[in-house]
């Protein structure tokens, strides 16, 4: 079955929802036509379902989600928007994941999660550029292709992200917290001032960004509180004066004293943990990180990970955790092969043929909606096939020096000499799900997939995936 124009796809799903006076709005995001309805009733799920292009559908904050894949879905956007004579809109993936997190997953700690990925997500186009560059120019000079001085402006280049860091993570917290970006600024300033060396506390002179990104988050999250609290008592005609003030004297007191110090420990001892658990661990370690991966993201509990990688690549210079974890969407390629090669469903290997490429590139939601979790046993052993290439990546202390990449790509943030052990940890975990997965018993699709279809949609609403 040949894949279906953006306008064709378009077509399909508005002949299954009610037709065009059915349809208030039409809105999108990277992977998913966003749709408010008049009447829910009148969409025929069976159906639409079994359109060739359609991976799920998923019901969430008073919207019908229609899960297309990355790239599909603002073209079909666009041509439904056409279609209905309605102006298309293209969702904040922050606001959109917010207000779903409100209806659907508001529990304080999951909630507290979200606002630490928040503070980090505008950081990763940086943390990418800047590892690529920085990683590249490591290469080259040791290939003979620059020289010192080129070596040099490409090591400030690369380095760009660390040289304040501190500062944007402080005016983002201040900014999700609810404070202002500037004060968040200010204190993540204080932190990070060179003057802090001249500032002895117990007879020992504070070292700058000693505390760490932690230090930052605690400091820049106490502010943005007490700037609030501030904020409702204080006078207006003495607000723009004496709250700043007030705000930046008791933090920036209270963070030389206390939080600083409190940030030296926990940071140190996070990066001590992790080095530890992975030099010593080695194999166990690295397999259950990669083979729980999958499910923690399931339970958005994935997102305590991030604080984490950037203070280790603050302190170190290098992420351990990234690679492991890659290894978890490497996993699912191997088990979507194996998927290919046995299931007799069309459809199936259509959704796993346009799939297969783009999670080798590190974008695993099509594959893993459309393939293995309305399979079940497949995204199992996608997942213990993953944790032989997780434990090789531990064994071979290979590292990122950047975050925001996964699959085949993320070898551009991985130190040369270890390139190799990446990309053969990579193909253990390929290997390792796809026998896994072709050995064991799972039922196949039918060539109605319509129940298969349907289980994948309540998958979604519960698991949140997205």
């Amino acid at each position: 079955m040949s894949k279906l124009l953006p306008k064709q796809l378009g077509e399909k799903i508005l002949e299954n929802i009610g037709g065009k006076e059915n349809v208030l709005s039409v809105t999108h995001c990277a992977t998913r036509l966003r749709l408010v309805l008049k009447d829910k009733g009148l969409v025929d799920k069976a159906k639409l379902n079994n359109v060739n292009g359609v991976l799920s559908i998923v019901e969430q904050s008073g919207q019908f989600q229609i899960i297309l894949g990355p790239g599909t879905a603002g073209k079909v956007a666009n041509e439904f928007g056409k279609l209905v004579g309605l102006k298309v809109g293209e969702v904040d993936e922050v606001k959109a994941r917010k207000e779903e997190l409100k209806t659907k997953n508001n529990t304080h700690f999951k909630l507290f999660l979200k606002h630490l990925s928040n503070i980090f997500i505008p950081l990763i186009p940086a943390f990418v550029g800047c590892g690529v560059i920085y990683g590249s120019s490591k290469l080259l000079m040791n290939l003979g292709v620059i020289n010192k001085n080129t070596y040099a402006m490409l090591g400030v280049i690369g380095k760009a992200i660390f040289t304040y860091m501190s500062i944007m993570v402080g005016m983002y917290t201040a900014k999700e917290f609810g404070g202002s970006i500037t004060l968040g600024g200010a204190i993540a300033g204080i932190l990070s001032s060179p003057g802090l060396a001249k500032v002895a506390i117990n007879g020992k002179n504070l070292v700058p960004e000693q505390g760490g990104i932690i230090a930052v988050l605690i400091a820049c999250m106490l502010g943005a509180w007490l700037e609030k609290k501030i904020r409702k008592i204080m006078p207006s005609i003495l607000d723009l004066i004496l709250t700043p003030t007030i705000v930046l004297l008791v933090i920036g007191l209270g963070s030389i004293y206390v939080v600083h110090p409190l940030g030296v420990m926990l940071t140190q001892g996070i990066s001590n943990v992790v080095n530890v658990l992975i030099d010593k661990g080695g194999v166990l370690v690295g397999a259950v990180l990669s083979g729980t991966f999958l499910p923690l993201v399931m339970t958005g509990l994935h997102r305590a990970l991030t604080p984490i990688e950037v203070s280790l690549l603050k302190e170190t210079g290098l992420d351990l955790l990234r690679p492991i974890l890659a290894m978890a969407g490497a996993g699912q390629v191997g088990a979507g092969i194996a998927i290919y090669l046995k299931t007799k469903n069309k459809k199936l290997k259509n959704i796993i043929g346009s799939s297969l490429p783009v999670a080798m590139l590190g974008i695993g939601e099509p594959l893993m909606f459309g393939v293995t979790l309305p399979l079940g046993k497949p995204f199992i052993t996608a997942c213990v096939g993953s944790m032989i290439g997780g434990a090789y990546i531990s064994i071979m202390k290979v590292a990122s020096i950047g975050i925001g990449l996964s699959g085949l790509p993320l070898t551009l943030l991985v130190p040369s000499e270890k390139i190799i052990h990446y990309l053969i940890g990579t193909l253990l975990a390929y290997v390792g799900a796809f026998l896994l997965t072709y050995f064991t018993k799972w039922d196949d699709l039918s060539d109605d997939m319509g129940e298969g279809m349907e289980a994948n949609s309540v998958l979604n609403e519960v698991l949140h995936l997205k």
